[in-house]
C-alpha cells in the first residue's frame, strides 16, 4: 500500500475519533432529553444518557443559581430545577457584563455557550436580557441547524469511514466537508448574530438601533459589555479540519504518484 494512503487513513481516523467523541456520541446520547425533561417525562431518560451527561459536564460552567451539590449530576439538576445544557462540547462562548450583574455574584458575567445541538450556561438570563432590548430568545435562531445537526454529523462520519475504507477518488472529496467545519460554523454563527441584531421588536424596554453583535472579541451593546470568543469545541473542529485537509492531500498525492 502506498505510504501516503496509510498517512491519509491515519489522519482521517484521528479526525473521525475527535468528531465522534467530542460531538456525535454525546449528541446521540442526549438527543431528545431536554424535551423529556420539559414534558415531565424524566422516568423515560435512560441511565446511559445520565451517565454520559454527567461525564461530559465535568468542569463545565453551571448557572450561579444551581446548587453546588447538583453539579455534574443530571438527576440532581432535574430535582433542583436547574438550568441544563446539552452534553456535546461547547464551540463558542459569549458573555455579557453590566453594572446590575456584580462580579461578586456573576464572576464570569452572563455566559452562554453555543453547541452544534443547543446551548448551555445562563441561557434563561441571556434571553431575559435579549427581551430587554427587543431581541428574540436564542432558541428562535438556528432551529434547522439544531434539528439536522445530529443527522448531518452521522452522514459526515459515514463519509469519513468510506474515505478510510476505500480509495475511490470521489470519496477523497468528502474530506473537504469536515475540513470546512470551522468556516461553516463561523458563517452560520455570524449570520444569526446579524439576524438577531437586525430584527429587533418594539417590546424592548430599552430602544436601540439595529446592530451587528460582535462575532469575535469585545464589544458594547447599550449598557452591556460583550465578550465573544471560541472555546474548546471550536479548537476541536479546527483540529478536525486540519487533519481532514492532511488526509485529503495525502491521498491526492498517492493518486498522482500511482497514476504516473
Amino acid at each position: 500500500m502506498h505510504p501516503s494512503i496509510i498517512k491519509a487513513r491515519v489522519f482521517a481516523t484521528l479526525a473521525l475519533l475527535i468528531l465522534t467523541f467530542s460531538f456525535t456520541f454525546p449528541m446521540i446520547a442526549f438527543h431528545g432529553t431536554l424535551n423529556k425533561i420539559e414534558a415531565g417525562k424524566v422516568e423515560e431518560i435512560p441511565a446511559f444518557t445520565k451517565t454520559v451527561w454527567n461525564l461530559y459536564n465535568q468542569g463545565r460552567y453551571k448557572s450561579v443559581t444551581t446548587p453546588k451539590e447538583a453539579h455534574n449530576n443530571l438527576d440532581a439538576m432535574i430535582d433542583s430545577a436547574a438550568e441544563i445544557g446539552v452534553a456535546s462540547m461547547p464551540i463558542w462562548a459569549v458573555s455579557l457584563e453590566a453594572p446590575n450583574y456584580p462580579k461578586e455574584a456573576f464572576p464570569l458575567g452572563i455566559p452562554v455557550f453555543f453547541h452544534f445541538d443547543g446551548y448551555s450556561g445562563e441561557v434563561h438570563e441571556m434571553n431575559t436580557i435579549n427581551h430587554y432590548v427587543g431581541m428574540d430568545p436564542m432558541w428562535i435562531g438556528g432551529t434547522i441547524e439544531r434539528e439536522i445537526g445530529i443527522y448531518a454529523l452521522l452522514a459526515l462520519s459515514l463519509g469519513m469511514i468510506y474515505f478510510i475504507a476505500f480509495n475511490a477518488k470521489i470519496f477523497n472529496y468528502i474530506m473537504l466537508v469536515p475540513a470546512s467545519l470551522p468556516l461553516l460554523f463561523i458563517a452560520d454563527y455570524s449570520y444569526w448574530l446579524y439576524w438577531f441584531g437586525h430584527n429587533l421588536h418594539d417590546w424592548g424596554a430599552f430602544k436601540i438601533k439595529p446592530f451587528m453583535p460582535t462575532v469575535f472579541g469585545d464589544g458594547k451593546i447599550a449598557q452591556f459589555t460583550t465578550h465573544s470568543y471560541p472555546t474548546i469545541g471550536f479548537y476541536l473542529i479546527v483540529a478536525i479540519g486540519l487533519l481532514s485537509l492532511l488526509a485529503f492531500f495525502a491521498k491526492q498525492k498517492a493518486f498522482k504518484e500511482m497514476n504516473k
